[in-house]
């Protein structure tokens, strides 16, 4: 096995110190007063004998890594592994690689992230923030780094986002449900300040006031477990019996609250009308079909990595914002169609 070449080993053959070749590989020979000869001399000899951080030695020389980080709130999850999956596509064609993490809605993990992903001379970053992180976003404009956010802005900070109309897709999917004869309609959705959330909450009351309905609304935490939420929601529905659909305002919310309608014994639809914000392949296998409100991912995907694109290539002036909000498709199935 071919030895691995170490930062000893190019300081031994350009005769400088072990010192000198770590600050030119930290980036930091500019700042040490190092001369561009030797910075020279050093990166030259990293690509030629192929030294492992030989990314860094070209990030130094173009100023790019071709890395952009994608920081969304759980990988795991259907809609974020599918922005994933279409955004690595997009970058790959374009030269550039993505490093996927979950912060978990933490703002202290976010944080760590973003520090460590900065000392990684990371390109630029494509974010769904969770609460607290304004000034680390913040931090990363002032410094000139692209930033595109998405399915969720920060308030009153100005940036890059690409969206969906989060309101109107509640209210129309309350305005179906009203269609199909439904008239005690409950919402179940996080207790959160996100802005999503509370567009969501919003396009829901928007809609129950204009048919003049009673609201019903269920907020539980995001940290909570499957069975915290499963006992949260049947609890819920046994206390208001009348509730004849119930809104989901997220994917797993939605699969919690089917397991609690089973537990309580109630059949969809005919007992309750069920529709959910963004769709999975379960709720197109899931008997009844289960409706849902589907976000367009892959036209999502597409502006994210054109925006921060532009934006890495200085297609655009920094003051230059792109804001873009896409409708969403509500596919409707049986589980919130009326009963003949």
């Amino acid at each position: 096995m071919k030895k691995r070449l170490s930062i000893r080993d190019i300081a031994q053959q350009l005769n400088i110190s072990i010192t000198t070749v770590s600050f030119i590989l930290n980036g930091k020979a500019k700042e040490k007063r190092i001369s561009e000869q030797v910075t020279e001399r050093v990166l030259k000899l990293v690509e030629e004998l192929d030294y492992k951080p030989n990314q860094i030695a070209r990030s130094l020389r173009t100023g790019k890594s071709k890395i952009i980080c994608l920081m969304v709130e759980n990988i795991s999850n259907e809609f974020f592994s599918s922005i994933a999956r279409h955004i690595e596509e997009n970058a790959f064609e374009q030269g550039y690689k993505i490093i996927y993490c979950s912060t978990e809605n933490k703002p202290e993990k976010t944080r760590e992230l973003i520090k460590m992903f900065r000392e990684r001379n990371i390109d630029g970053y494509i974010i769904s923030p969770p609460e607290g992180i304004k000034e680390d976003i913040q931090s990363l404009l002032e410094d000139k780094l692209p930033v595109v956010l998405f399915d969720r802005l920060i308030p009153d900070l100005p940036t890059n986002f690409v969206m969906i109309d989060n309101s109107d897709a509640t209210y129309k999917a309350i305005h179906h449900l009203v269609e199909q004869g439904r008239q005690k309609i409950a919402f179940i959705t996080l207790d959160s300040r996100q802005t999503q959330m509370k567009d969501r909450l919003e396009g829901y009351k928007k809609g129950i006031k204009e048919q003049d309905l009673k609201p019903y609304v269920l907020k539980v935490n995001y940290t909570d477990s499957y069975a915290q939420h499963v006992t949260s929601i049947a609890t819920f529905l046994k206390k208001h019996k009348e509730v004849d659909a119930v809104l989901f305002s997220t994917n797993y919310l939605a699969t919690r609250g089917i397991e609690a309608l089973n537990t309580l014994n109630l059949k969809i639809p005919s007992d309750i009308g069920v529709i959910a914000f963004d769709d999975l392949d379960f709720f197109k296998l899931y008997q009844p079909t289960i409706t849902a409100i589907a976000q367009p991912v892959e036209e999502m995907s597409k502006k994210l990595i054109e925006i921060i694109l532009k934006k890495l290539e200085g297609g655009r002036e920094e003051s230059d914002q792109e804001e873009v909000v896409l409708p969403t498709q509500l596919i409707v199935r049986n589980s919130s169609l009326a009963q003949k």
